[in-house]
């Protein structure tokens, strides 16, 4: 990873610069190009083709700290994360994939999974798949389409140069609005099969990140940054309680003891689920190290610590919406644009309630109760 002076600079622009995203409804290339020159985007490029691959642990904390500042960032640079996705690519792929370096900013909208018509070389695709986060500063896209019996029914992605795909800037929300979640539509758009992979399919890097699940490292990217904005929505509270008095003449938010008791135990309630998260995922990281599989259980504690972060993140930021009285009312107040953001992590398929009954069933010797856990 680079300089960290250079990390704190780019916090410091992205604070400067993050209505302009929201304005936009996405992150800029010349954004995410300082973003690559930093390594984010590296993390989890296999070493082999040049990649710098990072302990799951530490890459999340840089997301989250990003998140603090600008929660559509952090979304949009968590996907360094996601280039484990493509370890099932056929290593000549992988290979002209990173042929221009290993910085290599990977995004897509894999859901509604679309049918592709199978050709001589590959697949035909036609259809619109949605919430293509950072689509447009990404080097290559990836689509769902339907899996085979060669895919044991798993669905499959299709990688896409972004110049073949028409996106469609239909993003208008109330969180993560900067995160550019577009469309992307494909008309007879023709892809070789080498350029498609199993979804959690069998990786043929044989590196230990690439032994991390791969779907669960992407629960947890998700998840962190709702973290970063639940700290936002901490810091500034605990700033402005200092403040002037209230307009009505009643005392300072410090100075109530209701408004000094809920912030302190929103604070140990993040803070706990903070702690949760990342001793699963050093655990895991740690089984790797020492050659052994992340476990079942393991998988578990990491699947159900990352919902749970989400699900208390977004609890604590509309905690200190209801104790911050009707300054927090007003559509400008910084705590509306978190209360927005902090709402979207959790409603993620990889991070929703049923999370909870799956990893109950894991941990008590059951199969998970729902697909793609692992």
């Amino acid at each position: 990873m680079r300089d960290e002076d250079t990390f704190e600079e780019m916090l410091t622009e992205l604070a400067r610069r993050r209505e302009e995203f929201r304005e936009l409804r996405y992150v800029p290339k010349d954004f995410i190009d300082r973003l690559k020159r930093l390594g984010l985007y590296r993390v989890s490029t296999p070493r082999r083709f040049g990649g710098e691959p990072m302990p799951p642990a530490e890459f999340l904390r840089r997301i989250e700290r990003i998140s603090a500042v600008d929660g559509s960032t952090g979304w949009v640079a968590s996907f360094g994360a996601q280039l484990v996705y493509l370890g099932s690519l056929p290593l000549e792929t992988q290979a002209a994939l990173y042929a221009d370096g290993p910085d290599v900013v990977l995004a897509g909208g894999l859901y509604p999974v679309q049918e592709a018509t199978p050709t001589e070389r590959g697949f035909l695709l036609n259809g619109r798949w949605r919430f293509a986060s950072g689509c447009m500063a990404a080097d290559v896209l990836v689509v769902g389409i339907p899996g085979d019996d060669s895919t044991s029914g798993k669905p499959r992605g299709a990688l896409v140069r972004p110049e073949r795909l028409e996106i469609v800037r239909e993003w208008d929300v109330v969180g993560m609005r900067g995160t550019g979640s577009f469309d992307l539509i494909a008309r007879d758009v023709e892809i070789s099969r080498h350029w498609t992979f199993i979804r959690g399919g069998t990786p043929v890097i044989d590196e230990p990140l690439y032994r991390y699940p791969a779907i669960t490292y992407a629960a947890q990217s998700f998840s962190i940054v709702s973290a970063g904005v639940a700290r936002a929505a901490l810091d500034l509270a605990e700033r402005e309680g200092g403040g002037r008095a209230s307009i009505t003449g009643a005392p300072r938010a410090a100075d109530r003891p209701y408004y000094r008791a809920g912030i302190a135990e929103a604070e140990a309630t993040l803070r706990a689920a903070r702690a949760y998260f990342y001793e699963a995922a050093e655990e895991a990281w740690q089984a790797l190290l020492d050659g052994r599989p992340v476990s079942d259980e393991q998988n578990a504690h990491l699947r159900l610590s990352a919902t749970h972060l989400a699900r208390t993140a977004a609890e604590v930021v509309a905690k200190v919406v209801s104790l911050s009285g009707t300054a927090a009312i007003y559509r400008d107040h910084p705590l509306q644009a978190l209360l927005g953001d902090a709402l979207v992590p959790q409603e993620h398929a990889f991070l929703s309630p049923a999370m909870y009954d799956a990893a109950g069933a894991v941990l008590m010797g059951l199969p998970p109760t729902v697909p793609a856990f692992r």
